[in-house]
């Protein structure tokens, strides 16, 4: 008989999603033990050949066994400063099952944005059918409009398509702009694999020549050394004072103070922000008093499908893991992602 390869959820999981995993091979021995606190995973690492988790807060020594991590988040920016990162642990992220329910959030931003919501919800809430409301409410249109993605991976692919569905014209900014396949893990139908909707591309020393051209500017991108402050003051100053900044990655690769200078200023036209450089965002942050400004505390991927394409994305790889063959989504220890 075969060893029997231990897997372990700290997280949450269905019956039926944990049936999943267990249905891949009669070799899995799934288990699952909740944990609320990355402590309360300590004594159950030593035990497990794959963790299934958010938080990786250990030694390696103290897992012996652990050959491999599949995250449940899209990034790994939270474990850059830990030792798991300079071990021979296999991680590998849930990027590319947010795409979907986060480039919907980015363009449910833009419409708000765009046909006045923020401006006609106020009024509801007091009442009032405005005077002239053709001119003091007149909105916009996404067809024909730019916009410009900064990070191009599964969630910025699932934007462009979505942007051309729209009829927008769609630019990206890439680490590597000669490189157009996806070759991480993709919801069916969903993407741009081989950027066939992207009708420019920048690398990330030309940001201020791409977002010059954009009337809706969204941030895609993983946290890392390289992409940490990223937005600058100076990328900021090139938007024009028409455009919308939308933030659906992290909060620390935007100039956040340069960002509500020029919202205040009217620099640029307005902001959707789900991310933030302090989570939760102060009470006394100006963000929250921006009248330009439509503010989500971190839930643009928070659907009720999260878990079941999280499961999808496990259940895959764990099939590679067991077949020999190259895990998807996983995680070059020196780009951080």
């Amino acid at each position: 008989m075969a060893e029997k390869v231990k897997v372990l959820s700290v997280l949450k999981l269905s019956d039926e999603q944990l049936a999943r995993l267990r249905a891949v091979s009669p070799v899995l021995e799934v288990a699952q033990i909740t944990c609320k606190t990355p402590e309360d995973m300590l004594p159950l690492v030593g035990e497990p050949e794959i963790l299934y988790t958010y938080h990786a807060d250990f030694l390696p020594e103290q897992a012996p066994r652990l050959k491999w991590v599949q995250l449940s988040s899209a990034g790994a920016d939270h474990l850059l400063d830990k030792p798991i990162m300079k071990s021979d642990i296999a991680i590998t992220t849930a990027s590319g099952i947010h795409a979907v329910p986060i480039a919907e959030y980015v363009f449910g931003s833009m419409l708000a944005f765009a046909r006045r919501f923020p401006v006609t919800f106020a009024l509801q809430q007091k009442h009032e059918w405005p005077k002239g409301r053709w001119a003091a409410l007149l909105g916009a249109e996404l067809r024909g409009a730019t916009i410009g993605i900064i990070g191009y991976g599964s969630i910025g692919r699932e934007i462009g398509r979505l942007a051309k569905a729209f009829g927008m014209r769609v630019l990206a900014s890439k680490r590597n702009p000669t490189r157009r396949d996806d070759v991480g893990y993709r919801i069916p139908g969903a993407g741009d694999a081989q950027m066939q909707y992207v009708d420019g591309v920048f690398g990330p020393d030309q940001l201020q020549e791409m977002v010059s051209a954009c009337d809706y500017v969204v941030v895609a991108l993983p946290l890392t050394p390289e992409t940490r402050g990223i937005v600058s003051e100076s990328v900021i100053r090139a938007m024009k004072p028409t455009a919308y900044f939308v933030n659906i990655s992290r909060g620390e690769v935007v100039d956040e103070e340069a960002l509500i200078r020029a919202l205040r200023e009217g620099r640029i036209a307005g902001a959707g922000l789900d991310v933030f450089w302090q989570e939760p965002l102060p009470p006394d942050s100006p963000l929250y008093d921006l009248p330009n400004v439509i503010l989500t505390p971190h839930i643009a991927a928070t659907t009720a499908a999260y878990n079941d394409r999280a499961t999808d994305l496990f259940v895959e790889n764990l099939r590679r893991y067991l077949a020999g063959e190259p895990l998807l989504n996983l995680v070059d220890k020196t780009l951080g992602y």
